[in-house]
């Protein structure tokens, strides 16, 4: 344990690209290496998701992490100190222990920053790769990347809850030999697209950003997806770029007469119509991966759906990273693929444990960085072997596993459509390789 032990654990308040503050925890060891990690709310928060502890109140609108902070230094740390940062089991059991119910307790982010932070001290005092801490030789699978294309809630009337710019719609790289190729062609398609968006009504974000479209650009979301396509045969890429969309559809679902309004055009929709109109656009559309295409809880049509769209369909608030959630999932057959957001579930012990179950029933794990996690996104696929991820094409994320990439060398695997779900994705990786 020489130089592994842990010395200090602090947290401060910081300002996060969510908008709402996060908690930064930083754990440092005895041989000085430091592990800084942060966590913060998302935008689409599913209702079974582990509890963060907000200060409420009028500053920050009620999202100040104060509270999460001062657990961290005043109950946390020194239930951590003396711990060695390499046996991250021990530490996250530790918080665990610290009382009943302790993610609820001491909030969850608090608990989420500071376990993400002990895997860095750890990975940092052992002088090896995150990713290679993470998932030890065997790391080597570069995941298929996307870029941002569209967002936004309000074109064709709104959500019922708080939307949160869903849904959002990018595209995904994977007909190419390696991951520099990918996301060379995430850039080219992204640039281009933004071009477009400036003429058509001056919409103009920033490298990687979705562009929220307002109302009335496009009739319906038909029109959006026609001009993506139109975009990807424009920069050579047909048949080598599909697309992605997280729908968040809860942000969509009216619970009282159980329809959705306002998604994909200005008709609301009956559960069996939205069916309807998902296994449609399928097939007319190269779309490779939905996002919760069905209310949070509704596994049954999820299951349904699944089966009969062949292609990946994650689960996010469906799943919240929680193995509960998982199992019941799996034993219903809703979905093929997890999105992992470590903070749903709690502390990264507790993320490992639910990827290996879900490996072992042959589902796929597709990690997001939506909660704060940033670069070190790229290693955590990279550790877990992940086929796939949420967008990283370019940006921080994306020069990230390019530097990967780079350092394993002749170990680096990027098997593109083959990493993907379904068997429609499985078709098209059979006519790239006959190609």
């Amino acid at each position: 344990m020489s130089g592994t032990t842990i010395i200090s654990v602090n947290a401060r308040q910081v300002y996060t690209n969510r908008r709402n503050p996060g908690v930064e925890a930083i754990v440092t060891t005895e041989n000085g290496a430091v592990g800084r990690a942060m966590c913060t709310s998302g935008v689409s928060i599913g209702t079974h998701e582990v509890d963060f502890s907000f200060d409420g109140g009028a500053k920050f609108r009620g999202k100040g992490v104060m509270r999460a902070v001062n657990s961290v230094k005043e109950v946390i740390s020194p239930a951590l100190i003396g711990m060695d940062a390499a046996n991250q089991l021990a530490c996250d059991q530790a918080m665990l222990s610290i009382a009943e119910n302790a993610k609820e307790k001491l909030g969850g982010n608090a608990v989420a920053a500071v376990s993400a932070a002990i895997l860095k001290a750890g990975a940092n005092a052992l002088g090896i790769p995150l990713y290679r801490h993470i998932g030890g030789a065997g790391a080597m699978y570069l995941p298929v990347p996307g870029v941002a294309m569209a967002a936004g809630h309000d074109r064709y009337g709104g959500g019922i809850t708080t939307p949160g710019g869903k849904p959002t719609m990018s595209v995904m790289c994977y007909g190419f030999d390696t991951f520099a190729e990918a996301s060379y062609a995430c850039w080219d398609i992204h640039t281009r697209w933004c071009e477009k968006m400036k003429k058509l009504f001056g919409g103009e974000p920033g490298l990687r950003d979705f562009i929220v479209i307002p109302k009335g650009i496009y009739k319906s979301d038909e029109e959006i997806w026609d001009e993506m396509m139109k975009t990807i045969i424009e920069a050579g890429y047909e048949g080598k770029v599909g697309f992605q969309m997280d729908v968040a559809t809860d942000t969509y679902h009216n619970k009282e007469d159980g329809k959705y309004y306002g998604l994909f055009n200005d008709q609301p929709k009956t559960k069996d119509e939205l069916y309807e109109f998902y296994m449609r656009i399928v097939k007319e559309y190269p779309f490779v991966i939905i996002e919760d295409p069905f209310n949070e809880d509704d596994y049954d049509t999820t299951a349904a759906f699944t089966k009969d769209s062949g292609i990946q369909v994650v689960g996010d608030d469906l799943f919240t990273t929680n193995p509960k959630r998982v199992a019941y999932g799996i034993s219903k057959g809703a979905a093929n693929t997890i999105l992992l957001k470590v903070n749903q579930v709690g502390t990264i012990s507790e993320a490992l444990e639910m990827i290996q179950y879900a490996y072992k029933f042959g589902y796929a794990v597709m990690p997001s960085d939506s909660r704060g996690e940033g670069e070190s996104i790229g290693d955590y696929a990279v550790g877990i072997n992940a086929g796939s991820i949420r967008e990283s094409g370019i940006g921080a994320r994306g020069n990230r596993l390019l530097e990967i990439e780079e350092e394993l060398g002749p170990k680096a695997k990027f098997i593109g459509a083959r990493g993907l779900k379904g068997f429609r994705n499985q078709e098209r990786a059979d006519q790239l390789n006959q190609k």
